[in-house]
């Protein structure tokens, strides 16, 4: 079997992921999908005695992904994102043509029907929050937004003129408009105020820097500390960009842990009494079941969304004003008979 791969390279496990990593980079994946690759490829490495990549093929990886499925019983979607970290290793980093991978059969994920609250039920989870938390979470019901696309928004993004928010770099890589629900412009013109001032202060002690997508920082040197560029929900505490693992970089003011929020939600939600398994995604549901509930067209939906298919947005035409689509069910012809 030819390899791409010097003796020293074949002999280290961590020579391969640095390659991974590199890769992973120049195509611009975010952080999170490169934190995820490398893991997938490290136990897809230890599944297999430690053997390396190069001298596997089709059957380890349908070994391994049957162990995932099978033993370890993990969802579709997660053996779906194993199943593309090992693509990505094969195809991008060894440089392998891979005919063979065309006879995997790949996990399709069931269909399954959105969790959505009702307007009511909405605004009660949104009353029983409080601070940063609770405006992130009207940002995801009130604009339809993930729980990364609102962490990682920018100041600059905020447009109040024309009452809409760019979503820079979403989901697929893509940039799209939403609205900006006019009961927020308040409300985020004083977060703007209070990001300020603790930007103003991370200047003062030598730092205010934020990292910068793709090759931005180079093509604009002082973009990184300029207000526009922040995080408009910002950590508590600066840190290290974790791409820099020489130590080169000065400490960074990264946007805030969506876990805060995701954890934020939760409690809210158990705090109201609804019974109905909502996270922060739920509230993203929501927001498009309502738009189509009032009458706004599905396409406007899909637009708002940023989904590339127009099948994904129809998901959310399950939950309509009239339950069962207008079709009366016979118990309650019954009962009106009596």
């Amino acid at each position: 079997m030819s390899t791409n791969l010097s003796p020293t390279e074949q002999a280290g496990k961590g020579k391969l992921l640095d390659r991974v990593r590199g890769a992973i980079r120049l195509k611009h994946y975010s952080l999170r999908t490169e934190q995820t690759y490398v893991d997938w490829i490290k136990r897809f490495i230890v599944f297999h005695g430690k053997q390396h990549p190069d001298t596997m093929g089709a059957e380890e990886i349908r070994q391994f992904l049957t162990h995932l499925a099978v033993e370890r019983d993990v969802a579709a979607a997660t053996q779906n994102q194993a199943f593309s970290a090992l693509l990505f290793l094969y195809r991008v980093v060894l440089n392998r043509e891979l005919p063979w991978i065309d006879g995997i059969e790949r996990p399709k994920r069931p269909a399954r029907v959105p969790v959505v609250l009702t307007p009511d039920e909405a605004r009660t989870v949104l009353a029983a929050m409080h601070g940063t938390t609770r405006l992130m979470a009207q940002l995801l019901y009130g604009c339809g937004l993930r729980v990364m696309e609102c962490v990682r928004l920018r100041i600059k993004d905020i447009d109040f003129g024309y009452l809409q928010i760019t979503v820079r770099d979403a989901k697929g890589g893509h940039d799209r408009v939403t609205m900006l629900p006019v009961s927020l412009v308040e409300p985020l013109r004083r977060q703007i105020v209070k990001r300020g001032l603790m930007h103003e202060e991370d200047l003062a002690a030598g730092f205010g820097a934020v990292y910068l997508p793709g090759a931005l920082a180079r093509k604009y040197p002082n973009a990184a500390r300029e207000l526009g560029w922040q995080y408009l929900f910002a950590a508590s505490n600066r840190s290290a960009d974790p791409r820099d693992k020489s130590g080169a970089t000065a400490d960074q003011r990264h946007h805030i842990s969506e876990t805060l929020l995701q954890r934020a939600v939760k409690t809210a939600v158990r705090q109201t009494g609804i019974t109905k398994p909502a996270s922060c995604h739920t509230f993203r549901h929501s927001f498009a079941t309502h738009l189509l509930e009032n009458g706004y067209d599905i396409r406007t939906v899909q637009e708002l969304l940023g989904h590339k298919d127009l099948s994904t947005t129809m998901i959310y035409t399950h939950v309509l004003n009239k339950p069962g689509i207008g079709v009366k069910s016979p118990l309650d012809r019954t009962t009106l008979t009596q």
